[in-house]
């Protein structure tokens, strides 16, 4: 008990620390949060994506080594029977609701019942730790360390570290609907591409024990999970070490993730769809036509998000100007 107590206290520090999201964001993490993203050079990065918890976008945040060394860890960890990460329910005290049974990171076996680990569980165990380090290091007494604490010193990490402050933003999903507006068409390889930079920057200023590197076979494990993702379109984007739920229906499937070049290639499989309803409609096969109507509709939206890509072009944000000083001396404050 207490070696599994110790277990769930470290991988919650190291994926606090070292990515930034809220305690409500870390224990609704699921199986489904991890995926992988090609950069236009051919070198996969892992992901981890968070799902809305106090903004209302999904969020990508790259993983460093040490983030994807106690994320793999969780896996085998809930895998380490040889079975699935069991499907659970959550109750959320904010939506008031349950959640969908789903593979979720954080959930442990007590006694007879699964649950997934709750938020104030967290704490408490950080609360626990600050105590005992307390009991032998005197100038300790009194120190209360919480997970939002991991929060602010990732996000002072990273601008002191010359991170932009446009993709510490994405990273952290501090976007209101103002600065969304400027920030929309940041794309995963803009925040890639600035976190790489900030990472490979940071180990270099501070000791090599500071970090751990991905094991030979974490990351073996991993390549070869992303090689049995390519398909003829682009590529799945299911998590890390999940099986496919769709029965390969990618067209479909909301994971398919639709390479720009293959635009010609989906424009093929609109024009038979198109031409397989016109003789659905003819031979009165109306069983058919329902089916090749949703089809056609995937294809469609496939067509648009891949073509989007495609347009895509940089930002200018402009060069950041001072406001002149105010000159009115009337009491009341001037807008």
């Amino acid at each position: 008990m207490v070696e599994e107590s110790a277990f769930w206290e470290w991988v919650a520090v190291e994926i606090l620390r070292h990515s930034g999201i809220r305690v409500e964001e870390l224990v609704e993490l699921t199986h489904l949060s991890i995926r992988q993203y090609e950069r236009p050079n051919g070198e996969v990065i892992a992901l981890l994506v968070v799902a809305p918890s106090k903004s209302e976008r999904e969020r990508v945040i790259p993983m460093s080594a040490e983030l994807f060394h106690a994320v793999a860890q969780i896996i085998r960890h809930q895998t380490r029977n040889g079975q699935a990460i069991p499907l659970v329910t959550r109750y959320d005290p904010h939506e008031k609701l349950w959640s969908e049974p789903m593979p979720f990171l954080f959930q442990r076996q007590l006694g007879t019942v699964r649950n997934v680990i709750a938020p104030h569980t967290i704490l408490n165990m950080l609360a626990r730790s600050c105590e005992e380090i307390a009991e032998t290091a005197p100038a300790f007494v009194g120190t209360k360390f919480t997970p939002h604490d991991s929060r602010r010193l990732f996000a002072t990490e990273i601008v002191n570290g010359g991170l932009p402050i446009h993709i510490g933003a994405a990273l952290l999903g501090h976007l209101n609907l103002q600065t969304t507006q400027g920030y929309v068409a940041v794309f995963a390889e803009d925040i890639v591409k600035h976190y790489q930079e900030f990472l490979n920057h940071r180990r270099a200023l501070l000791p090599e024990d500071e970090y751990v590197d991905v094991t030979p076979e974490e990351w073996a494990e991993f390549e070869e999970y992303c090689d049995k993702r390519k398909v003829e379109l682009g590529n799945c984007a299911r998590p890390y070490e999940s099986s496919c739920q769709h029965e390969h229906a990618c067209i479909r499937c909301p994971m398919l993730q639709v390479n720009p070049k293959m635009l010609p290639r989906l424009a093929e499989i609109e024009k038979d769809l198109v031409l397989r309803r016109k003789r659905t409609t003819e031979e009165q096969w109306f069983g058919e036509i329902e089916g090749i109507d949703m089809t056609l509709t995937f294809v469609r939206t496939k067509q648009a998000d891949a073509a989007r890509l495609t347009r895509r072009a940089p930002v200018s944000l402009g060069i950041p100007t001072t406001r002149p000083q105010s000159t009115c001396l009337c009491p009341g404050s001037c807008l």
